[in-house]
């Protein structure tokens, strides 16, 4: 097991020695800390860290700067705007980082179909949830896992056997099932990944809970939380409360102030985000999300800070 998933360590001592070492790898990372006039060897707490601004993954190529990369991870976006990059180093370490992720939440992946119904990203191809699911698709016991496009009648007749499944759907296309057919499930896991990709309406998350609740006859809805500048994911299991791998960490920024750490819970601010997974990366993230901490593990996604982009997609690309 790599030290930066090792609990035996301190977070706090994980997070700084990945700081250190990114200060000095990371080319982009290290001309922002220098720009901003912070000497990485005062830093001595992680809520002094200099977050990286979200957006220098759209121009920039965050890693490494001495090892080649395997994969480039891509967002959509939407029309007109600038696509992020994630240029991934090892994509061993990434398929463990994930498979540990799931399975820290819901158990032996082996035991569960997987059922994706992810058609907007497998329109678009080389998604990184795509590639995400399928590896775990591949693990699953189940010959009936896989991924379904718009064959709503053959998922149907999938999901009303009663069998230990999980559901992982766009929010539009889990919209359009329960529109296709009403369930009455007691042994399936909806998981809602966001987006309506301009297809329907968007509306607030407890409404699109409420909707996916009664049309699939089940009393939560789960989420996952992830994007092209993360390898790790943060998992809700209802109401809309994610909860971090133990190798995260959620911080809140002033929104008008990005170098202010917000210390007080229950209150909205900017995301920062430490994924130490990103190892080969930047592990220091400001993210254009809004919302609110709980505890150390648990937080919520109320918006987006105004102007930012819409998040995307992922599309992938091998190094060839």
């Amino acid at each position: 097991m790599h030290w930066v998933f090792d609990n035996n360590i301190s977070f706090k001592k994980r997070a700084l020695q990945l700081f250190k070492k990114q200060s000095i790898e990371c080319e982009t990372y290290k001309e922002y800390i220098q720009f901003l006039g912070v000497k990485s060897e005062n830093i001595t707490e992680i809520e002094d860290i200099p977050f990286l601004p979200i957006s220098f993954f759209k121009n920039r190529q965050i890693k490494n700067k001495s090892k080649k990369f395997d994969l480039v991870f891509e967002s959509s976006g939407t029309t007109g705007n600038q696509t992020s990059k994630h240029y991934i180093v090892d994509k061993k370490f990434y398929e463990y980082s994930y498979e540990k992720g799931f399975e820290n939440f819901y158990g032996d992946i082996s035991k569960y179909r997987i059922l994706a119904l992810l058609p907007s990203y497998l329109e678009q191809k080389n998604s990184s949830l795509v590639y995400m699911f399928d590896k775990l698709i591949s693990k699953s016991c189940y010959e009936q896992s896989g991924f379904f496009l718009n064959n709503f009648n053959e998922l149907s007749n999938v999901l009303k056997e009663d069998k230990p499944t999980i559901l992982i759907g766009v929010s539009y296309a889990l919209l359009d099932l329960i529109d296709y057919s009403s369930f009455k499930l007691s042994n399936t896991i909806i998981m809602e990944t966001g987006g309506m990709k301009g297809r329907r309406k968007e509306m607030i998350k407890s409404e699109l809970h409420k909707i996916l609740s009664k049309g699939f006859g089940v009393s939560k809805i789960h989420s996952e939380y992830g994007m092209t500048e993360l390898l790790s994911q943060a998992y809700s299991k209802g109401d809309g409360i994610f909860v971090t791998q133990d190798w995260m960490k959620i911080l809140l920024r002033d929104p008008y102030d990005p170098l202010k750490i917000i210390n007080t819970q229950n209150k909205t601010g900017a995301i920062n985000i430490i994924d130490l997974a990103n190892i080969n990366s930047c592990a220091f993230i400001a993210t254009d999300d809004l919302g609110k901490i709980y505890d150390d593990q648990k937080f919520e996604i109320i918006g987006r800070i105004d102007q930012a982009d819409m998040r995307g997609c992922n599309l992938l690309y091998d190094d060839n």
